[in-house]
């Protein structure tokens, strides 16, 4: 019975969060009972169960309750079957998600060699839109999980390929998470190659693309400052911050900081 599995699924986490406290007693449980249920019910027939599956794994990822070679050898290859390019349509949204929002939880490594390759021609998915706006969404954590070499390497020329998609949410979402992309490149690549490429996204023929790329003028030239200086840095949430200079900690308490207001008004933006 579906709501059986599904109302399972809800109590796994709170279980596992027991055992971990208890380990002495239950040294191996998590790993011999639950960690197989969780991974096998991500490709459960029922879309319910699916869900609650995948959201316990969230949980215990979120957690680190779930060991890096389960992560390796049990998680990933699941996933990575389920995205796969003739994997069913529906699976392969759901995996393509799951992968996102899995990304900052795991290790630069793993990220690296197991998923970023797969993501990389999931941005490419010719037969579902819906699989390239879930990536275009969470373009900006896939670059900051997996650092600049990479972003640059590999990343970049995907996020080309997703800013002039014929779709216009796509490039609609890509210049909502233009900062955290120009956030994670060298100045270099900044100027070079991300600066044109926001000016195709801020003369769009689409509104609803030109107006996301506006909001995100002040935050994507905010990336040029040096952070040394200014104090700016990307939270872990993805929002910018400014960080309180040494010259700023000093100086006298009625002598506010000028770039703190240009700051928040440009993380409100």
């Amino acid at each position: 019975e579906p709501t059986v599995r599904t109302e399972l699924m809800e109590q796994i986490p709170p279980i596992a969060i027991f055992l971990q406290e208890s380990r002495p007693n239950f040294p191996t449980a998590f790993f011999e009972y639950l960690m197989p249920i969780v991974v096998r019910y991500l490709t459960d027939v029922n879309n319910q169960v699916r869900k609650a599956g995948q959201e316990a794994l969230l949980i215990l990822l979120e957690q680190d309750l779930v060991a890096q070679s389960d992560i390796e050898n049990k998680v990933c290859p699941i996933l990575l079957d389920l995205s796969a390019p003739d994997s069913d349509d529906e699976y392969k949204v759901e995996a393509v998600n799951i992968i996102c929002k899995m990304a900052s939880m795991l290790s630069r490594t793993t990220v690296e060699h197991m998923l970023l390759p797969r993501f990389c021609e999931l941005c490419s998915d010719g037969k579902l839109f819906q699989v390239r706006k879930i990536c275009a969404a969470n373009f900006g954590d896939i670059c900051n999980a997996v650092g600049q070499e990479a972003t640059e390497r590999l990343l970049i020329p995907k996020f080309f390929e997703l800013c002039s998609d014929s779709v216009w949410g796509m490039r609609k979402a890509c210049a909502e998470c233009f900062m955290a992309v120009s956030y994670t490149t060298s100045p270099e690549v900044r100027r070079s190659k991300l600066s044109p490429l926001f000016i195709s996204l801020i003369s769009d023929t689409c509104r609803w693309v030109r107006q996301a790329a506006f909001q995100s003028l002040g935050p994507f030239i905010s990336t040029f400052a040096n952070p040394s200086s200014a104090g700016l840095y990307i939270r872990e949430d993805g929002t910018l911050s400014i960080r309180p200079s040494a010259q700023d900690v000093n100086s006298s308490s009625c002598q506010p900081s000028s770039n703190v207001t240009l700051v928040s008004s440009s993380a409100n933006a």
